[in-house]
């Protein structure tokens, strides 16, 4: 991927983690703070380097941490332990399938918050855990598993949008002859 790719791919991750911070009625309404980033860092980890996967892991984790009550850099090693697994094994998962898209972001956004509360309890904090945890897992769940196949949507769509695309058809005719060779004059 080039750097263009990149930049986009960190400025979807400014975004998602200005609109988790700021939009409130999604939080009300579910009573859980919708997490992207384990789904962005499933399709940064499929689709670019490995240099992408670090500087989502570190730029978005101190992002998310800045706006959230976690100490400041927590998770980024939730974030860069799951998109090092994934871009390692990349050419043994089916990154094209929207099934295996949807799996990989439910499993990345159960585990980016469950290696965060086990970061937390050996740093000394102590978080609250009871029966509503399991609810904000269920919904963190399928909220991952809905966005890592849209991100692969959207950013088909910039690509699409901002590279050369190659021309299909001939510029010649289908009914014209071409002679090769000498031709003689005959007078």
């Amino acid at each position: 991927m080039n750097a263009l790719s990149t930049i986009f791919i960190l400025a979807i991750a400014y975004v998602a983690v200005f609109l988790e911070a700021h939009v409130g009625f999604v939080r009300n309404a579910l009573g859980v703070q919708i997490d992207l980033l384990p789904a962005l860092m499933v399709f940064a980890a499929l689709t670019s380097d490995i240099i992408t996967v670090i500087a989502l892991a570190i730029i978005g984790g101190l992002l998310f941490d800045s706006l959230s009550l976690n100490p400041l850099g927590v998770s980024i090693l939730p974030l860069f332990l799951i998109g090092v697994v994934i871009h390692r094994q990349r050419e043994l998962l089916m990154r094209e399938h929207f099934f295996a898209q949807m799996i990989m972001g439910v499993v990345a956004s159960v585990l980016h918050p469950l290696m965060t509360l086990f970061l937390l309890m050996n740093g000394g904090n102590v978080p609250l855990i009871g029966w509503k945890s399991l609810w904000q897992l269920f919904v963190l769940a399928w909220a991952g598993g809905i966005a890592t196949p849209l991100f692969f949507k959207i950013f088909a769509r910039v690509q699409y949008a901002l590279s050369y695309q190659p021309r299909t058809d001939v510029p010649f005719r289908a009914d014209r002859e071409i002679k090769r060779g000498r031709t003689t004059l005959n007078s």
